[in-house]
């Protein structure tokens, strides 16, 4: 059985498919990093790390949230959203506090700072439209192709190559 047939990779050759510029996953990982480096200077006018960002966007589309709502949404562990949170609260911009009827539950909510940042970050996304260079149909084609892989991937604990298609290590002597 051949399984670059099976994952529709039948086209390339086996070094072809161990080529780093074949990679999917490589062209997604590098995209990220120029992601990053248009966002740096956007949102370092604004004294916001990208994390920080995405957490105010959650908050300034659906106003309060708990820490639990944020985590799932980012899809980032509490142990890593929680320092992130605190450093957003020192600069202002959210407040935290502890549900009344569960004190399990922490939620967050912007201030007054946090909600007046919205209008000076309502340039970003223009910006970032701008240094992507895609048109609006393009830009959401790719969001929408990139969010099927996501839930693809997110899926395939269950997708396994074939052992007899698994590449052996050699045992060193």
């Amino acid at each position: 059985m051949n399984i670059g047939a099976i994952i529709g990779l039948e086209w390339m050759t086996k070094a072809e498919q161990l080529s780093l510029d074949a990679q999917l996953c490589f062209a997604i990982y590098s995209t990220a990093h120029a992601f990053n480096r248009a966002y740096k200077p956007l949102l370092d006018a604004l004294g916001l790390t990208y994390p920080q960002y995405l957490v105010l966007l959650i908050l300034w589309e659906g106003g309060s949230q708990t820490v639990g709502g944020i985590s799932e949404r980012l899809m980032l562990d509490s142990s890593t959203l929680t320092p992130l949170l605190k450093r957003l609260e020192a600069a202002g911009f959210l407040a935290r506090t502890r549900d009344g009827s569960d004190e399990r539950v922490v939620n967050v909510t912007l201030t007054e700072a946090g909600r007046q940042l919205r209008q000076q970050a309502e340039a970003t996304p223009v910006a970032m439209a701008c240094a992507i260079g895609e048109s609006d149909t393009d830009r959401e084609l790719l969001r929408e192709a990139v969010l099927r892989v996501r839930a693809s991937l997110n899926r395939s604990a269950s997708c396994a190559v074939p052992p007899n298609e698994v590449p052996r290590r050699r045992r060193k002597a």
